[in-house]
């Protein structure tokens, strides 16, 4: 049996924070219910300086977390840039391929280093529970084609993704495969929420890991419920409440891109030892 090594790595800053429970627990089922043996390690990245060492893992899942995702000049931001990079080098260079899935401050700070657009801060604070759109590439992935168009998905942001740079994500082979819904009164660029970085690296600015338990306690959060009335107004807020446990929105979203990429990541690992 082969065993499986998963990283997490946590980037929420010694902040409390839902999606790190979600992560885990994620992870936490995918371990009971796989026929591989499965180990995971936590790493806090930006607290405690922690990363894991690449040769050590296979499958490596970043968190979201809080504050700017340009470089502000703390050890940590070299340590993981250069993660990514060992990364992408490695895949390009090995037949047993390391697996990434990148979760919004991860997926901007990935995105800074490679040069992939314009990650800005947004006007006023995104939160709450938004129709994700997938494009013709994103319709092709198999971690969004079980989910319908649009799907929904939590969004926590102060940041955003805009104005792709194309000729460096079509240098590199990577693909847009969703984006934010549209607002025909804003005119403002949609937001990229999703890239296919390479067969191995996925990436998401919405949180896929989250629950309604969570995303129910975040609204407890006077930032989040006062950026959601005043994006939404209180009706939508609660809507969103009140749907929070629909089985087609958020549950639906949970339940098949994070559990789909482990799923998938594993099953190729254990293929390439196999061939090898």
């Amino acid at each position: 049996m082969k065993e499986i090594k998963i990283a997490l790595l946590d980037m929420n800053n010694n902040h409390v924070n839902q999606g790190m429970r979600n992560i885990k627990e994620l992870s936490q089922q995918f371990k009971e219910h796989s026929n591989e043996d499965v180990s995971i390690t936590i790493f806090d990245v930006r607290y405690k300086d922690e990363m894991p060492d690449i040769d050590d893992f296979d499958i490596f899942i970043s968190s979201g977390g809080p504050g700017n995702p340009h470089k502000e000049g703390y050890a940590w931001e070299i340590k993981y840039t250069d993660f990514l990079d060992q990364l992408w080098h490695h895949n390009k260079n090995s037949e047993h391929k390391k697996f990434a899935f990148l979760v919004c401050h991860s997926f901007q700070v990935a995105s800074i280093h490679w040069n992939l657009g314009n990650i800005c801060k947004r006007k006023s604070y995104s939160f709450g529970v938004m129709p994700i759109h997938k494009t013709a590439e994103g319709e092709q992935d198999f971690l969004l084609k079980n989910l319908p168009e649009p799907f929904f998905a939590v969004d926590s942001r102060g940041y955003q993704f805009i104005e792709p740079n194309y000729e460096t994500i079509a240098e590199m082979g990577m693909k847009i495969v969703a984006l934010e819904k549209v607002r025909p009164h804003i005119h403002l660029e949609r937001a990229v929420m999703g890239i296919r970085f390479s067969d191995e690296i996925f990436g998401t600015q919405f949180h896929p890991e989250a629950d309604s338990k969570g995303m129910l306690a975040n609204l407890k959060i006077d930032k989040n419920r006062v950026a959601m009335i005043e994006n939404y107004g209180v009706e939508k807020y609660l809507e969103t409440v009140d749907r929070m446990d629909d089985p087609d929105k958020i549950i639906l979203t949970q339940a098949q891109i994070l559990p789909r990429f482990l799923k998938h990541a594993s099953s190729e690992i254990v293929k390439s030892l196999v061939m090898a």
